[in-house]
């Protein structure tokens, strides 16, 4: 998550990234008087979700661009053959926690083009995108992050997330005045929204929810929030999110809520339901959801506070990835000592089933791997919605699931971004984000056992007009991921 205090993550991830077999071949210059592209990409299915448009393009890139669309042939520098296959807009993660090598290769191998940290987000705006800088294989952006903030004005000695202070105690009059300055500061740097997650800051009142929401009202800055839990998963007790709701309502900040397949529990369809409402009123309201029933996170969380005395059930429940054993309460205490991360129960198959559904929810990962260890999420979130709920179950149409991972997590941050006003799309002029893959393979191969498998039948990955993926394979030594960062105001 907080990939901030993750030292050294621009080293090559090991043995992961495999130089593609030679498949673009040399185009014919310009000496018949064709106007020549660095790259096209011909005989593809197009989809843009935007348009509409679904049908044979060949399509013509210049300097990171989308420059034609066309028809007839193109000339290029390079011409990748698509013929048979879904030429798409890059993938937008809007929540991923890994930020570094390791994590960018196996997004990219999932068709991924833009992964942003928004949940937990940064402390330091600035500090980060420097760390990034030229260096990262795909596109990459962070919120200005409350925890991680909160962690930093408290002294906290957590690392994901808080496990001190920052989780438990609640915050000093000057401390709350720090925390409001150096979230506007990130603010005014560029961050692209303010991340909150109440749920691991269970000591912060709800008067200063309300402040972080007051000031990302002020710089049109979407709220991306891990609802508070409400106590016991109650049918009907969703306090949590109406707090998140209210104070949307009173500020006029906009609000995502993030994995709400998994924090919204038996209320997941009520939340849902309350969202519409909340949208049919004019409030800006959006939400998201990844396709697995068990969630993610740090065992010492302030939610695993107070859990000594469980039944053993409980902690069998939970899986430790760096061993693959589920706990006991022996290990669950030693392990909350050592710290780490732990996958634990998220909600039924059913409900997971209808978040993803649903027309509300983007699709989000919540991603995170470290040494190959994480979540399947991670590599295999967008290959498995295109394989199973779009091809095996034809539970979503094609542009419908497309949608969802491209244009809706544009919209969400194009406003206070407006650069994302030239990603999710198929069109001249856009950002030649592109993920090319074949609708009749495609499929997720991460597993919780082995979570850093690469998904199968994603063909070719553009990001700014540079391949990262040909023919399957990841491509070594390039570097083209840039910057996404609303603009600075000082």
């Amino acid at each position: 998550m907080s990939s901030s205090r993750v030292g050294g993550w621009w080293k090559s991830a090991p043995a992961v990234l495999l130089t593609a077999t030679v498949l673009i071949t040399a185009g014919s210059g310009a000496s018949n008087g064709k106007e020549t592209y660095d790259l096209v990409i011909a005989n593809g299915r197009v989809m843009d979700p935007e348009s509409g448009l679904d049908a044979v393009r060949n399509m013509g890139i210049r300097g990171g661009k989308i420059a034609v669309i066309s028809t007839g042939p193109l000339e290029g520098k390079q011409t990748m053959e698509a013929r048979g296959l879904v030429v798409a807009p890059g993938f937008i993660d809007l929540h991923q926690h890994g930020q570094d090598a390791e994590n960018y290769a196996v997004k990219a191998a999932d068709g991924v083009t833009t992964a942003l940290e928004l949940e937990v987000g940064v402390a330091d705006v600035d500090r980060w995108y420097e760390e990034r800088e030229g260096k990262a294989l795909i596109n990459y952006g962070a919120s200005v992050g409350h925890i991680a903030v909160r962690m930093s004005v408290m002294h906290d000695p957590g690392g994901l997330l808080p496990s001190g202070d920052a989780a438990h105690r609640v915050a000093t009059t000057v401390e709350r005045e720090q925390i409001s300055g150096l979230l506007e500061k990130g603010l005014k740097r560029g961050a692209l929204s303010l991340g909150l997650g109440p749920a691991y800051t269970e000591a912060a009142t709800n008067q200063e929810i309300l402040d972080v929401f007051r000031l990302a009202a002020k710089y049109h800055a979407s709220c991306h929030v891990h609802i508070r839990a409400s106590g016991p998963p109650i049918e009907g007790n969703f306090s949590g999110f109406e707090e998140v709701i209210a104070a949307a309502a009173i500020t006029g900040a906009p609000l995502h809520i993030v994995h709400i397949q998994s924090t919204g529990g038996p209320n997941m369809t009520q939340e849902l339901q309350m969202i519409t409402d909340a949208q049919s009123r004019g409030m800006d309201v959006t939400t998201e959801s990844y396709p697995y029933t068990m969630g993610m996170t740090s065992i010492q969380a302030a939610m695993f506070d107070h859990k000594e005395e469980e039944p053993a059930s409980y902690y069998a429940s939970l899986l430790w990835p760096a061993t693959g054993e589920h706990l006991t309460k022996e290990s669950f205490l030693e392990y909350r000592k050592q710290g780490g991360m732990v996958i634990v129960p998220g909600n039924t198959p059913e409900n997971v089933h209808a978040a993803v559904l649903s027309p509300l929810t983007m699709i989000a990962s919540d991603g995170f791997l470290s040494k190959g260890q994480g979540h399947p999420r991670t590599a295999g979130t967008y290959a498995l919605v295109l394989g199973r709920y779009v091809r095996e179950e034809k539970a979503l149409d094609l542009m419908t699931a497309l949608k969802k991972m491209t244009l809706m997590p544009a919209q969400r941050l194009e406003k206070r971004a407006p650069m994302f006003k030239e990603k999710g799309r198929i069109r001249v002029g856009a950002d030649a984000d592109i993920t090319v893959f074949d609708a009749n393979r495609v499929i997720d191969k991460a597993t919780y056992e082995k979570p850093a498998r690469y998904s199968e039948g994603i063909q070719f990955v553009l990001v700014n007009g540079v391949p990262v993926v040909k023919h399957g394979q990841l491509v070594d030594g390039v570097l083209p991921g840039r910057a996404a960062r609303a603009p600075i105001l000082q």
